[in-house]
């Protein structure tokens, strides 16, 4: 399990930071943060052919703080860890897990996540409307286990829990 959180403030593009800032609004993460980097060398390292690229805000449920459900690409996820699983918790910004091969067999995007198209953004501008949320790396050329990437803040109560991420948890905690 790799838990990389988002890269923010890749460009030189002042106004490009400032509107990656405008689009998540926690005022505590600033304009450029840049912590996502080792997490690339690593995942490089380990030949893992995903980026942790972007900080994006998920759609929430109207009157909520509550993600809107994952889009959940079952016929992928063969292991079962998305079974009962709806949602991940709401976090102001998460990371695209970007698959940088072409290899669809050796890494698979099991779930996206809606992004909050109210609020401007560079991913969202070039026309894209869901970030990667987990990706998988079954076991494979020369690798004997699964590799999973999700966001770490999925691992803390720190930014809630429901049903729905415990049973993730739990799935993950049993031999499916």
């Amino acid at each position: 399990m790799i838990g990389p959180h988002h890269d923010v403030g890749h460009s030189e593009d002042l106004q490009e930071r400032a509107l990656e800032y405008a689009h998540h609004g926690d005022a505590l993460v600033p304009r450029q943060q840049r912590f996502g980097n080792h997490a690339r060398s690593l995942m490089l390292g380990l030949g893992i052919p995903v980026e942790n690229r972007w900080g994006l805000r998920p759609t929430v449920v109207e009157g909520t703080s509550r993600s809107v459900p994952l889009t959940v690409r079952e016929g992928l996820d063969t292991r079962g860890w998305l079974n009962g699983v709806q949602n991940f918790n709401f976090h102001m910004h998460l990371p695209h897990y970007a698959v940088t091969t072409d290899d669809a067999r050796s890494v698979r995007a099991l779930a996206t996540q809606p992004i909050d198209l109210t609020r401007p953004h560079p991913f969202t501008n070039a026309g894209n409307t869901e970030f990667n949320a987990l990706v998988w790396m079954p076991p494979g050329d020369g690798r004997a286990g699964d590799v999973l990437v999700a966001d770490s803040t999925i691992f803390s109560t720190l930014f809630g829990a429901d049903e729905s991420l415990e049973r993730f948890w739990k799935n993950l905690a049993t031999d499916h």
